[in-house]
């Protein structure tokens, strides 16, 4: 089993920049695909970002938003910068052991309890 839990969300302004981190369990870490999804208020949970050895976004955060991992660490990272009022959202951290990078929240196996972003304008 995967235990993971976020931290680093908060309030931050427009065009500010925040990171969060994704802390993980598990002796198997490096082999899992990790991804970051949000959910926003009236809406679905929409895949991010993930990550194994290459690197994938969503368009609405490709160029502002880096995925990163550092397995010495059991940790996952997104920096977020340039931020914007509509990235606002419960932001997870999840994995999954298939060895390929998935977009959609049901081929994720493990997930954190989400942490809160909002930026305001």
């Amino acid at each position: 089993q995967v235990q993971l839990v976020e931290s680093g969300g908060g309030l931050v302004q427009a065009g500010g920049s925040l990171r969060l981190s994704c802390a993980a369990s598990g002796r198997t870490f490096s082999t899992y695909v990790m991804g970051w999804f949000r959910q926003a208020p009236g809406k679905e949970r929409e895949f991010v970002a993930g990550i194994r050895w290459s690197t994938y976004y969503a368009d609405s955060v490709k160029g502002r938003f880096t995925i990163s991992r550092d397995n010495a660490k059991n940790t996952v990272y997104l920096q977020m910068n340039s931020l914007k009022p509509e990235d606002t959202a419960v932001y997870y951290c999840a994995a999954k052991l298939r060895a390929v990078i998935g977009t959609t929240a049901r081929e994720y196996d493990y997930w954190g309890q989400g942490t809160q972003v909002t930026v305001s304008s």
